[in-house]
């Protein structure tokens, strides 16, 4: 009973956030044709679509959170990875089962290697191991998931912090004296 309580406030705050800060006009069209084409009314449809939820990680609705607690905590140590960038995320109806799945059949990377899912709505976010043949790295760009294109592309690390700190000391150098250059540090 204790489950279902926070399992409510959890899905009721969720979708506080949604209706705060997405725009739902796609979602509410689908709903509509969805009810119309079954001849049932919109609170209806909305509420079969609630009882989809417990019965799989697909939907919108359940985010990151969820996906990361079924990540495997610990990896092999000694596998260098590499941090990917794939074209299909939670809006794409994807579930990490189904990527998981997908990258094991299709890569055949081991599923315990596959770490530090990160959901977003668009796009999904990934560490597989380092030294990916090209062939298999050229492959998982054509594979689709619900008719969406992997497109995967590795992801280059950025040290943010340095080249953005020294660009706007520089800049502000710049925009308060004429006589610095941003070559110069002062």
């Amino acid at each position: 009973m204790l489950d279902n309580f926070t399992e409510g406030k959890q899905l009721k705050n969720r979708l506080q956030q949604i209706l705060m800060n997405e725009n739902l006009t796609v979602q509410r069209a689908t709903i509509e044709t969805i009810a119309a084409e079954l001849n049932i009314d919109n609170l209806d449809c909305a509420a079969a679509l609630l009882y989809l939820i417990p019965n799989s990680n697909n939907s919108p609705l359940v985010k990151q959170e969820i996906h990361h607690s079924a990540l495997p905590v610990t990896r092999q140590t000694n596998i260098k990875m590499v941090r990917y960038r794939l074209a299909v995320g939670s809006q794409h109806q994807l579930s990490l089962e189904t990527l998981e799945q997908v990258l094991v059949e299709e890569s055949g990377v081991d599923k315990n290697n596959i770490s530090n899912v990160k959901m977003q709505d668009l796009y999904t976010l990934i560490d597989l191991p380092d030294q990916m043949p090209l062939d298999i790295f050229q492959h998982l760009k054509t594979v689709e998931i619900n008719q969406h294109k992997l497109d995967i592309r590795r992801v280059k690390i950025r040290n943010k912090k340095r080249g953005s700190i020294q660009n706007r000391r520089g800049r502000q150098a710049n925009s308060k004296s004429g006589n610095k250059t941003s070559g110069q540090l002062g």
